[in-house]
Protein backbone atom coordinates (compact mmCIF):
# COMPACT_ATOMS: atom_id res chain seq x y z
CA UNK A 1 0.00 0.00 0.00
CA UNK A 2 2.78 2.47 0.93
CA UNK A 3 4.70 1.61 -2.25
CA UNK A 4 1.64 2.36 -4.39
CA UNK A 5 1.06 5.64 -2.55
CA UNK A 6 4.71 6.62 -2.98
CA UNK A 7 4.51 5.74 -6.69
CA UNK A 8 1.33 7.82 -7.08
CA UNK A 9 2.96 10.80 -5.34
CA UNK A 10 5.97 10.54 -7.67
CA UNK A 11 3.67 10.50 -10.71
CA UNK A 12 1.76 13.53 -9.42
CA UNK A 13 5.00 15.43 -8.73
CA UNK A 14 6.36 14.60 -12.19
CA UNK A 15 3.10 15.66 -13.83
CA UNK A 16 3.14 18.97 -11.95
CA UNK A 17 6.78 19.53 -12.92
CA UNK A 18 6.01 18.76 -16.58
CA UNK A 19 3.05 21.14 -16.61
CA UNK A 20 5.03 23.94 -14.94
CA UNK A 21 7.95 23.44 -17.33
CA UNK A 22 5.54 23.48 -20.26
CA UNK A 23 4.09 26.82 -19.17
CA UNK A 24 7.56 28.30 -18.71
CA UNK A 25 8.73 27.07 -22.14
CA UNK A 26 5.54 28.36 -23.73
CA UNK A 27 6.07 31.79 -22.14
CA UNK A 28 9.68 31.89 -23.42
CA UNK A 29 8.66 30.88 -26.94
CA UNK A 30 6.04 33.61 -27.00
CA UNK A 31 8.64 36.25 -26.19
CA UNK A 32 7.54 36.92 -22.61
CA UNK A 33 5.28 39.84 -23.49
CA UNK A 34 1.58 40.07 -22.82
CA UNK A 35 -0.57 40.28 -25.95
CA UNK A 36 -3.49 42.68 -25.70
CA UNK A 37 -6.88 41.49 -26.86
CA UNK A 38 -9.24 43.78 -28.74
CA UNK A 39 -11.85 45.50 -26.52
CA UNK A 40 -14.75 43.23 -27.50
CA UNK A 41 -12.70 40.07 -26.95
CA UNK A 42 -11.45 41.13 -23.53
CA UNK A 43 -14.99 42.03 -22.43
CA UNK A 44 -16.01 38.48 -23.35
CA UNK A 45 -13.33 37.52 -20.82
CA UNK A 46 -15.07 39.68 -18.20
CA UNK A 47 -18.34 37.87 -18.93
CA UNK A 48 -16.61 34.48 -18.62
CA UNK A 49 -15.10 35.39 -15.24
CA UNK A 50 -18.38 36.80 -13.92
CA UNK A 51 -20.27 33.71 -15.12
CA UNK A 52 -17.93 31.36 -13.22
CA UNK A 53 -19.10 29.37 -10.20
CA UNK A 54 -16.23 27.92 -8.18
CA UNK A 55 -15.92 26.33 -4.75
CA UNK A 56 -14.48 28.34 -1.89
CA UNK A 57 -12.00 26.82 0.57
CA UNK A 58 -14.92 25.34 2.54
CA UNK A 59 -16.19 23.60 -0.62
CA UNK A 60 -19.24 25.87 -1.02
CA UNK A 61 -19.98 26.93 -4.61
CA UNK A 62 -19.67 30.69 -5.09
CA UNK A 63 -20.79 32.78 -8.08
CA UNK A 64 -18.16 35.36 -9.00
CA UNK A 65 -21.04 37.61 -10.15
CA UNK A 66 -22.12 38.11 -6.51
CA UNK A 67 -19.40 40.77 -6.22
CA UNK A 68 -20.50 42.69 -9.34
CA UNK A 69 -21.16 46.33 -8.48
CA UNK A 70 -17.88 46.51 -6.56
CA UNK A 71 -14.50 47.20 -8.09
CA UNK A 72 -13.10 43.68 -8.34
CA UNK A 73 -9.45 42.67 -8.43
CA UNK A 74 -9.50 39.04 -9.55
CA UNK A 75 -6.16 37.38 -8.89
CA UNK A 76 -5.35 33.98 -10.40
CA UNK A 77 -2.64 32.30 -8.35
CA UNK A 78 -1.27 29.06 -6.89
CA UNK A 79 0.54 28.12 -3.69
CA UNK A 80 3.51 26.82 -5.69
CA UNK A 81 3.95 30.18 -7.47
CA UNK A 82 6.55 32.36 -5.69
CA UNK A 83 5.47 35.76 -7.14
CA UNK A 84 1.87 34.86 -6.25
CA UNK A 85 2.83 34.22 -2.65
CA UNK A 86 4.81 37.48 -2.51
CA UNK A 87 1.98 39.75 -3.68
CA UNK A 88 -0.82 38.35 -1.50
CA UNK A 89 0.22 40.17 1.72
CA UNK A 90 -0.04 43.46 -0.23
CA UNK A 91 -3.49 42.45 -1.47
CA UNK A 92 -4.53 41.77 2.14
CA UNK A 93 -3.43 45.31 3.09
CA UNK A 94 -5.22 46.88 0.09
CA UNK A 95 -8.38 44.94 0.91
CA UNK A 96 -8.31 46.34 4.47
CA UNK A 97 -7.64 49.86 3.21
CA UNK A 98 -10.32 50.00 0.48
CA UNK A 99 -12.99 47.47 1.55
CA UNK A 100 -15.39 50.14 2.82
CA UNK A 101 -15.14 51.99 -0.49
CA UNK A 102 -16.31 48.96 -2.47
CA UNK A 103 -13.11 47.13 -3.41
CA UNK A 104 -13.22 43.34 -3.42
CA UNK A 105 -10.22 41.16 -4.13
CA UNK A 106 -11.19 37.68 -5.34
CA UNK A 107 -8.44 35.09 -5.30
CA UNK A 108 -8.86 32.19 -7.71
CA UNK A 109 -6.30 29.54 -6.86
CA UNK A 110 -5.48 26.91 -9.46
CA UNK A 111 -4.31 24.40 -6.93
CA UNK A 112 -5.38 21.72 -4.45
CA UNK A 113 -8.05 22.81 -1.98
CA UNK A 114 -6.21 21.62 1.14
CA UNK A 115 -3.05 23.55 0.20
CA UNK A 116 -5.05 26.68 -0.63
CA UNK A 117 -7.00 26.47 2.63
CA UNK A 118 -3.84 26.03 4.73
CA UNK A 119 -2.04 28.89 2.92
CA UNK A 120 -5.09 31.20 3.20
CA UNK A 121 -5.39 30.58 6.94
CA UNK A 122 -1.64 30.94 7.48
CA UNK A 123 -1.58 34.36 5.78
CA UNK A 124 -4.97 35.48 7.11
CA UNK A 125 -6.38 36.24 3.67
CA UNK A 126 -9.29 38.64 4.25
CA UNK A 127 -11.02 38.34 0.89
CA UNK A 128 -12.86 35.55 -0.94
CA UNK A 129 -10.65 32.69 -2.09
CA UNK A 130 -12.03 30.29 -4.67
CA UNK A 131 -10.41 27.11 -5.95
CA UNK A 132 -10.30 26.35 -9.64
CA UNK A 133 -9.22 23.26 -11.51
CA UNK A 134 -7.04 23.13 -14.60
CA UNK A 135 -10.19 24.03 -16.58
CA UNK A 136 -9.89 27.47 -14.96
CA UNK A 137 -6.98 28.25 -17.32
CA UNK A 138 -9.68 29.00 -19.93
CA UNK A 139 -10.80 32.00 -17.82
CA UNK A 140 -7.26 33.40 -17.84
CA UNK A 141 -7.02 33.00 -21.60
CA UNK A 142 -10.45 34.57 -22.15
CA UNK A 143 -9.26 37.58 -20.11
CA UNK A 144 -6.15 38.02 -22.26
CA UNK A 145 -3.53 35.75 -20.66
CA UNK A 146 -2.22 34.03 -23.79
CA UNK A 147 0.82 32.72 -21.92
CA UNK A 148 -1.14 30.71 -19.34
CA UNK A 149 1.22 32.04 -16.66
CA UNK A 150 0.65 32.97 -13.02
CA UNK A 151 0.07 35.25 -11.27
CA UNK A 152 -2.50 36.95 -13.48
CA UNK A 153 -4.62 39.78 -12.16
CA UNK A 154 -7.72 41.27 -13.76
CA UNK A 155 -9.29 44.56 -12.62
CA UNK A 156 -13.05 44.76 -13.27
CA UNK A 157 -14.94 48.03 -12.78
CA UNK A 158 -18.33 48.38 -11.11
CA UNK A 159 -20.08 47.90 -14.46
CA UNK A 160 -18.42 44.50 -15.02
CA UNK A 161 -15.82 45.58 -17.59
CA UNK A 162 -12.15 44.66 -17.55
CA UNK A 163 -10.13 47.87 -17.30
CA UNK A 164 -6.65 46.39 -16.81
CA UNK A 165 -4.79 43.09 -16.64
CA UNK A 166 -1.43 42.31 -15.10
CA UNK A 167 0.76 39.35 -15.97
CA UNK A 168 3.24 38.68 -13.18
CA UNK A 169 3.52 40.30 -9.79
CA UNK A 170 1.42 43.45 -9.41
CA UNK A 171 3.01 46.73 -8.35
CA UNK A 172 0.68 47.81 -5.53
CA UNK A 173 1.25 51.57 -6.06
CA UNK A 174 0.34 51.18 -9.75
CA UNK A 175 -2.73 49.12 -8.81
CA UNK A 176 -3.87 51.72 -6.28
CA UNK A 177 -3.52 54.53 -8.88
CA UNK A 178 -5.86 52.58 -11.14
CA UNK A 179 -8.34 51.43 -8.46
CA UNK A 180 -8.90 54.67 -6.49
CA UNK A 181 -10.64 56.54 -9.37
CA UNK A 182 -12.69 53.41 -10.17
CA UNK A 183 -13.98 53.34 -6.59
CA UNK A 184 -15.46 56.81 -7.12
CA UNK A 185 -17.40 55.72 -10.22
CA UNK A 186 -20.97 54.50 -10.03
CA UNK A 187 -21.92 51.44 -12.09
CA UNK A 188 -23.51 52.07 -15.45
CA UNK A 189 -26.93 50.54 -15.85
CA UNK A 190 -26.75 47.58 -18.20
CA UNK A 191 -29.05 47.44 -21.16
CA UNK A 192 -31.05 44.22 -21.51
CA UNK A 193 -28.70 43.18 -24.34
CA UNK A 194 -25.60 43.63 -22.17
CA UNK A 195 -27.06 41.64 -19.31
CA UNK A 196 -27.59 38.53 -21.45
Amino acid sequence: MMAKLRQLLIYVALAALAITTGFMVRAQLMGGSQSVLPGDAIQQGAKAILAANLPDIQGESQAVSQWLGNVMVVNFWATWCTPCREEIPEFIEAQKKFRDQGLVFVGIAIDQTDKVKMFSQELGINYPVLVGSFNTWSLLEAAGNRQSALPYTVVINRSGEIVETYLGRVNLKKLEKLVVPLLKDTPQAQSPQQAS
